[in-house]
């Protein structure tokens, strides 16, 4: 949020919520567990001969799924105490997160002022903490720079053709080849003068081209990628490259996509 460098947090929506102070609703629970609502809810339909034979015990289960015991005083659900259960259900899925969140709040408290926190929605933080999902190309391409080839050059057109046509998740995964991380920056400014370089690979050294892959320098936000003879080899060069190369990870993508990680910080791919 202070620094404008994006996280990779996949948070259910209610958590945003919670964080900016604002408290859940029933609706918010099927955000996290869309079954769970309607078949509380079900239970007030049945006759008590029904319930009786379910021989429900008068528990919930947690988001982990774990049984969790609601009184000391019931131990079944019936006819009798079939609305003072949905309520306690309820009210305990409501609240199950509160300890986890508070302490989230207490981190966040040392680095802004959590106060403020209650003129954003939860959507709107999110967005501060974590950027879009998705990668702006208009935005990337408004801070590249090119070295080796111009920006009407065939191989520069066909990067950011192959950009065009790659996936939300691949171009992602591109991201974290050359610079460590899955996501943008929210907007220019943010880039704190940090340029995405490309750079044509020396033809008298890498030849030829079409024989090897895209190298990336991620402390410099740096693609150096051969001189290749067509549009169809540069995609197949560096998708391989994307999903191949994994040795840096600073927001830990790969590892949910793949259980390879490795660490080597400075070395180029």
């Amino acid at each position: 949020v202070r620094t404008g460098s994006p996280l990779s947090l996949a948070l259910a929506p209610p958590v945003w919520k919670q964080l900016v102070g604002m408290a859940l609703t029933v609706n918010d629970l099927e955000e996290i567990d869309r079954d769970y609502v309607p078949s509380l809810l079900q239970l007030r339909s049945m006759t008590p001969a029904a319930l009786n034979r379910l021989d429900m015990p008068y528990s919930t289960p947690s988001a982990s799924g774990t049984d969790i015991r609601l009184s000391f005083v019931h131990t079944h659900v019936n006819s009798d105490n079939i609305e003072e259960y949905i309520q306690q259900a309820l009210l305990y899925r409501l609240h199950e997160f509160d300890a986890v969140v508070e302490a989230v709040r207490d981190g966040m408290a040392r680095v802004i002022p959590v106060p403020m926190l209650y003129l954003f929605t939860g959507p709107e933080l999110e967005k501060m903490a974590c950027s879009m999902p998705n990668i702006q190309l208009d935005l990337l391409k408004s801070v590249a720079t090119y070295r080796g080839a111009g920006e009407d050059s065939d191989l520069v057109k066909w990067f950011w053709e192959t950009m065009e046509d790659f996936s939300h998740a691949e171009r992602s995964l591109f991201l974290r080849f050359v610079w460590g991380r899955t996501r943008l920056p929210r907007t220019l400014a943010d880039f704190r003068g940090r340029d995405f370089v490309f750079q044509v690979m020396d033809s008298s050294k890498y030849r030829p081209a079409d024989n090897f892959l895209p190298e990336s320098y991620t402390c410099f936000f740096l693609l150096k990628i051969p001189n290749y003879s067509s549009k169809e080899t540069l995609y197949q060069k560096l998708k391989y490259a994307i999903y191949h190369c994994k040795a840096i990870d600073l927001d830990d993508y790969a590892r949910a996509l793949a259980a390879e990680p490795e660490e080597d910080f400075d070395e180029p791919y």
